[in-house]
């Protein structure tokens, strides 16, 4: 490290304070314009907007791969530009698209990029990979294959566990989400969010998609054009009070995305409608959920179904306590008895709460928000 340059931040979450910054290039294009921002220690601040509005251009300029032209970028209170720039960045996880990955190295040694240019032996570095791949819920032994013989899923994940792998005080995900399909997507989601519940880092995450920022913001920052921000806010009082004609058609409709606000854990699924086993019935009297041994759901089964009849497909479950209730009414809505299929993390049935419970959760959730 060069002589009089301070250490970089430590492995505590650390807050990030944009004061008055501007990015301005030498063609007179206006990247980004005198922004005033704080994001908090331990939450997850989205940064959404229109494409050219300047959300990837702050984000990149916590870790210097962006240099601001005024105004300053603080760390835990230290400015970054006193910090020596290679420091500073392997100091700060960097997730983005398609994971970037390096093709060459293994998934162990991707993960243990970082640690092993701080001067942690290789071995060490490996074992400590290991763990960091079950814990973004992957399997070890993955550690041994290159990125390309693994989907594109299990990539992002890697790139996430090699994010994590120095302990960042910061981490910074520039729509890691985008490239995958919407299932992929959902499951990622569920990942970080369960992974942000362990570790509680600082995290800054750009997306496009306004159903992803309220799913997985603490605070939701909306820029517009020019490079100014439209609302800094939690997603409640973004959806409720839309600080600008902008900001409400952006958000969209909100009275649906308030559903991804609600939680699940609440719901007490019932059982009676849930059957393993079918020898023991001449014929149905209603729609029943079959499941296999392992309690997973097999498919609905029409009154009048005996063994062995087809399924009708469960096109849609959610995950108790970790989904939100639009998950949930999606649920209902797409079976065909509108009952949704309830479940833990490993997609084990609970099972099924049917219109009359949701009403009501939704109700109280709604009062109790508008207290």
């Amino acid at each position: 490290m060069a002589s009089g340059m301070r250490q970089p931040p430590g492995h505590s979450p650390a807050n990030v304070v944009f004061e008055s910054v501007s990015k301005r290039y030498a063609d007179g294009t206006v990247g980004v314009d005198s922004i005033g921002l704080e994001c908090e220690a331990g939450k997850v601040t989205v940064f959404v907007g229109p494409s050219g509005c300047g959300k990837t251009t702050t984000l990149r300029m916590i870790n210097r791969m962006i240099s601001p032209t005024s105004g300053r970028i603080l760390i835990s209170g230290r400015d970054a530009a006193d910090l020596e720039e290679a420091s500073l960045r392997r100091g700060i996880g960097y997730v983005i698209q398609n994971a970037g990955l390096f093709p060459h190295r293994t998934v162990a040694d991707n993960i243990a990029t970082v640690p092993v240019l701080q001067g942690i032996r290789r071995r060490t570095a490996r074992l400590a990979a290991a763990e960091l791949m079950e814990r973004v819920g992957l399997d070890p032994a993955l550690g041994r294959k290159y990125p390309y013989q693994l989907s594109g899923g299990q990539q992002q994940r890697v790139g996430v566990a090699r994010a994590l792998a120095a302990d960042p005080p910061v981490l910074l995900m520039d729509e890691p989400f985008s490239a995958v399909d919407p299932v992929v997507r959902h499951d990622l989601q569920n990942e970080l969010l369960r992974l942000q519940r362990e570790i509680g880092k600082t995290i800054v995450f750009v997306t496009h998609d306004m159903d992803e920022a309220i799913r997985l913001a603490d605070r939701i920052v909306v820029f517009q054009r020019g490079g100014t921000i439209a609302q800094s806010d939690t997603p409640e009082r973004l959806l409720t009070e839309p600080a600008s004609a902008f900001v409400r058609d952006f958000t969209g409709d909100s009275g649906i995305k308030w559903l991804s606000l609600m939680g699940t854990g609440g719901l007490e699924p019932r059982t009676d409608d849930v059957v393993a086993e079918l020898d023991s019935f001449a014929g149905l009297d209603r729609w029943r959920l079959q499941i296999d041994g392992e309690h997973r759901a097999l498919g609905w089964l029409r009154p009048g179904a005996t063994a062995g009849d087809e399924f009708v497909p469960c096109r849609r479950t959610f995950v108790l306590g970790a989904d939100p209730m639009r998950t949930a009414l999606d649920s209902a809505l797409l079976s065909p008895v509108g009952q949704a299929v309830a479940t833990d993390s490993g997609q084990r049935v609970l099972g099924l709460v049917d219109f009359a419970s949701l009403e009501p959760a939704i109700e109280d959730h709604r009062s109790r928000a508008h207290a």
